[in-house]
């Protein structure tokens, strides 16, 4: 596997549709704008990944950026590792976070698939993990009564054992309404996770949660702007319920200072910030020295294989932000992610449908 070296880079921009579009407190996010990553080797393995650019002004961006990359890793061997710390070193000056972090993390997913390829592997397997079904909650929008109420009914009666909706309505009393309906139509067994998308102040989010708290909600996720880590600590301070964070950490670092104030009692790591594979064995590892229960944010192929190498694994996020392009190649059922038997992460494009919905 040593003498496998990066030939090249194809980066493809697709909006893709959602069948639900994905409505929080701060913005919607109506279509599913995802660059697509093939690196290629000199030998017959093509590493595959993507990126979620939130919003289609960013799909060529990213896409440049990719292709400004593959110039630094061409001719370079299969080795994730190594790979990581050139980019650490090139952009030690103007930072390495933002669009450069997207595009990195993207190609360090893609190395990772490779390698697991070139060994003929399932990812968990090259991980030193095996394939076992994980838990998976059913992640919703701020969808309204009506609409998160029917959501919530189709993810109970498909084995979900917990679900996720997004509230910040513009009254607390509408947060409320909305939960309570979901717990009316799904019973007092499923779990109810809420997410305020960082849309509220620090005492605003103390206000609500004390409110909520008789709701019984699983936890409270992003009640304020997420850089606030001594506001997520003061609003952990005030409230029962446990509070979530981590989608917007870039980098292991950002996740480091946010533990050292204590800002959340549950971790939540988004693979394509926090730096790809390798950027998530190393929050994993900071998670389980603080015995913090770690989830997963979008990113299921991926996702499911690094959860499964996690000691304190919680969560897997079930929210196909790229289904339309992929064959599928993970199950859910009962309320769990099951494996497939392929190697490598499990991306496989659907070709006709990354031309319909190219950018």
């Amino acid at each position: 596997m040593n003498d496998i070296l990066i030939t090249g880079l194809r980066a493809r921009a697709v909006n893709v549709p959602l069948e639900y579009p994905v409505k929080t407190a701060v913005g919607v996010v109506a279509t599913s704008p995802l660059v697509l990553i093939d690196i290629e080797t000199n030998s017959d393995v093509v590493g595959r990944a993507y990126v979620f650019t939130y919003t289609p002004l960013a799909l060529k961006p990213t896409q440049l950026m990719l292709e400004e990359l593959a110039t630094i890793i061409k001719g370079e061997a299969l080795a994730p590792y190594k790979i990581d710390q050139l980019f650490q070193s090139k952009f030690r000056l103007i930072g390495n976070t933002g669009l450069v972090k997207i595009a990195a993390a993207g190609i360090d997913m893609a190395l990772w698939d490779a390698k697991a390829k070139a060994a003929n592997v399932p990812l968990v397997e090259l991980l030193g993990g095996v394939a076992k079904p994980l838990p998976a909650y059913d992640s919703h929008s701020m969808d309204g009564v009506v609409l998160a109420t029917q959501r919530a009914k189709r993810a109970a009666a498909e084995g979900y054992a917990a679900i996720k909706t997004k509230i910040g309505y513009q009254t607390v009393e509408e947060d409320v309404k909305v939960i309570r309906s979901i717990r009316n139509a799904v019973g007092d067994d499923i779990q109810i996770m809420v997410d305020y998308n960082q849309s509220q102040t620090v005492p605003e989010a103390i206000r609500r949660g004390r409110i909520l708290e008789p709701e019984g909600v699983a936890w409270i996720e992003e009640p304020t702007v997420q850089y606030d880590y001594k506001g997520h600590a003061r609003i952990r301070d005030e409230l029962n319920t446990p509070i979530q964070m981590g989608e917007n950490w870039f980098g292991p670092e950002e996740m480091s200072l946010a533990l050292s104030v204590g800002a959340c009692d549950l971790a939540m790591v988004d693979l394509m910030k926090i730096g790809g594979v390798t950027g998530w064995l190393r929050a994993s590892a900071l998670a389980d020295q603080a015995r913090l229960p770690l989830s997963s944010h979008i990113f299921q192929e991926f996702s499911a294989h690094v959860l499964a190498v996690t000691p304190t694994c919680h969560w897997l996020e079930r929210m196909d932000m790229a289904g339309p392009v992929l064959e599928p190649t993970l199950k859910f059922k009962d309320g769990k992610v099951h494996f497939g038997d392929v190697a490598g992460a499990g991306i496989i494009w659907r070709e006709e449908a990354v031309e319909r919905f190219r950018v």
